[in-house]
Parts: C-alpha cells; structure tokens; sequence
C-alpha cells in the first residue's frame, strides 16, 4: 500500500494581472529567467507542452557545474488564467491555482513533499522560487 504524500503549500501576490504572470509563468524563455532558489542555480533549458497530457521539462543546475537535475512531468489539468496540475516523474501531484484580483494575482502552489528532505526546507525552496517568479514577472 501508498504512503500518502504531505502536502505543502506556498503562495504569493504578484502585482501583475494574471495573463502576464500565466505568461510568464508558462512560457519557456521566462522560465529560464525565473525557476531557480538561489542566485547559484539556474535553468539553462526549459521545454513546455501546455495541454493536458503534454510534457515540461526544466534542467536546473548549480551554475558551478557541480550538480543538476531534470524536473520534468506531465499535464492533468489546465485551464487557462486559472489552474494547472501535473505529475512529476516520480508519481507526485502540483496544483497551481491562479486567483485574479484585477491588477494583482495570488499564485498558490500545492505539492506533494518529497522524502528526501525536510518539510520546511522543502517549502523553503518552493518559495524562493515563487518569489523569484514574483519579482520577474513584476520587474517585465
């Protein structure tokens, strides 16, 4: 039998109408921009097939060439300015909803932990990258 995954939650409020921050939050030459948790980390390539049952794929490496991985998974759900759900490869669930509040959107993020590492380390990350995503998509 599964072990259920904790679920984890991040947010943030991006002053930005939520047709740029989906833009920015779907379109690969701004995923690369964005998607890392420290100034150390980038996403040199970043792939997105946005239609339940397509492919993303973002390379994050540490910029010193020490380490990298591919987050890669697959649509469930998406429905545009609003929700998009995906699978990662290893069998967990994000959902991310986008809530319009006229010149500002909220941005939730659920996601399924890990169990490699901590919770709030775990989190911790999730929002720094959320935050980096708020301040591109604010600064474009």
């Amino acid at each position: 039998m599964e072990t259920p995954f904790t679920k984890i939650s991040v947010q943030t409020n991006v002053m930005a109408p939520v047709s740029k921050v989906w833009e920015t939050w779907t379109t690969p030459e701004h995923i690369t921009q964005w998607n890392n948790a420290s100034p150390d980390w980038h996403t040199p390539v970043a792939e997105n097939d946005l239609q339940v049952g397509g492919k993303f794929l973002s390379r994050m490496e540490a910029k010193n060439g020490s380490f990298g991985f591919d987050f890669e998974g697959v649509y469930d759900a998406v429905v545009t300015h609003e929700l998009i759900s995906y699978n990662l490869a290893d069998g967990r669930n994000v959902k991310v909803i986008f809530i319009d509040k006229g010149y500002q959107t909220e941005v939730i993020e659920t996601f399924d932990a890990e169990n490699e590492n901590p919770i709030e380390m775990q989190r911790g990350g999730w929002q720094a990258i959320l935050d980096n995503f708020k301040n591109y998509t604010e600064s474009r």
